[in-house]
C-alpha cells in the first residue's frame, strides 16, 4: 500500500491531503470532512475499511481546519469549498487515471460534495453523504441568524463559539472523549462559513432532480446536529437518490454504537458500483 501526504495552494492558503493507494486499487474514494473537524479522524474506522475492500481514500483539511492554514473556522466563500474539492478531484484522477472515482462527505462534507455534483457534474460513479448539512436538527434564534448577516457584511472573518453539543456526536463515551481531546478539533465559525452552507442546503434539496449519479444517503433518525428528514425529503425527488435511515443514530454513524453496519451498508454500496 503506497500512503503520501501533500499541500496544494489556493490564493493565500496552504491545504493539507493525503491519500491512500492500496495494492490492486480498484477505485478511488474522496473524503470530505465536517465541520470543525479533520481529515485523520477518518483513519480509525472508515479508511481501513476501504482500504480492505483494495478501495484508495483520498482526502484533505478544508480551509481553517486541521492541519491546513487559516483562521480556525473561516473560508473565503462558497465557491472556494468548491474549488478545493475541484483540485482534489482532478489530484485524484492523476494518480488512478480511468479508475473509478467516488465522492463521500460527512455532515459539512455532504453539503459540500452533493453541491459539487450539482454544480460541477464531474465524471464520479457515485456520492455517498453521511448525517450531511442540509438543514439543521434545531432552529437557530431568529437574533442570531439576523446578526450573522450583518457580521458577513462587515466583518466575515470574525469567528465565534459553534455551540456545539459535543455528546450529540456519539453514543460511544470514548467516542466523545477523543473529539474533546483532539488538539486539530476547534469549535470556531464564522459567518462566511455557515450562512452560505445553510442556504446551499435549502438551494440543493430543491434541485434534487438535477442529480445524474447515484448517491447514497445514511443519516442517524436521533441526530441531534442535522436533520435526517431533510435527508429523506431530498432523497424522495430523485430514483437516483437511495436513503438509509439508521434508527436512534447519533451525528457521527462511523463512531457510534453501529458502526459495523454503517460500514458494511457503505462499503457494499460502493463495490456494487465498481
Amino acid at each position: 500500500m503506497q500512503f503520501q501526504e501533500f499541500y496544494f495552494n489556493y490564493l493565500k492558503y496552504q491545504l493539507y491531503g493525503q491519500y491512500w493507494l492500496p495494492t490492486n486499487c480498484k477505485a478511488m474514494v474522496l473524503l470530505v470532512h465536517g465541520m470543525g473537524e479533520h481529515s485523520g479522524r477518518y483513519s480509525d474506522h472508515v479508511i481501513p475499511e476501504l482500504l480492505s475492500k483494495q478501495i484508495g481514500v483520498i482526502t484533505y483539511d478544508n480551509f481553517g481546519h486541521g492541519k491546513s492554514s487559516g483562521k480556525r473556522g473561516h473560508c473565503p466563500n462558497y465557491d472556494s469549498l468548491m474549488d478545493t474539492i475541484d483540485a482534489v478531484y482532478q489530484k485524484s484522477r492523476e494518480i488512478v487515471n480511468n479508475l473509478p472515482v467516488l465522492l463521500y462527505g460527512h455532515s459539512m462534507g455532504g453539503n459540500l460534495v452533493i453541491n459539487y455534483l450539482i454544480r460541477k457534474k464531474p465524471e464520479v460513479t457515485g456520492v455517498i453523504i453521511t448525517s450531511p448539512f442540509l438543514r439543521l436538527a434545531f432552529q437557530p434564534p431568529k437574533w442570531k441568524m439576523t446578526m450573522g448577516k450583518m457580521f458577513q457584511k462587515i466583518a466575515p472573518s470574525v469567528t465565534l463559539p459553534s455551540g456545539l453539543d459535543v455528546k450529540a456526536i456519539s453514543r460511544i463515551a470514548d467516542e466523545v472523549e477523543k473529539y474533546e481531546n483532539d488538539p486539530l478539533i476547534h469549535d470556531r465559525v464564522s459567518t462566511n462559513f455557515t450562512l452560505p452552507i445553510i442556504e446551499a442546503g435549502i438551494w440543493v434539496i430543491s434541485k434534487a432532480a438535477f442529480v445524474e449519479k447515484p448517491v447514497l444517503i445514511v443519516h442517524g433518525t436521533a441526530d441531534q446536529i442535522t436533520d435526517y428528514r431533510a435527508s429523506q425529503e431530498f432523497a424522495e425527488k430523485n430514483d437516483l437518490i437511495s436513503f438509509i435511515p439508521f434508527k436512534g443514530g447519533y451525528h457521527e454513524l462511523h463512531n457510534d454504537l453501529e458502526k459495523e453496519k454503517f460500514l458494511l451498508t457503505i462499503t457494499n454500496w460502493i463495490v456494487q458500483m465498481v
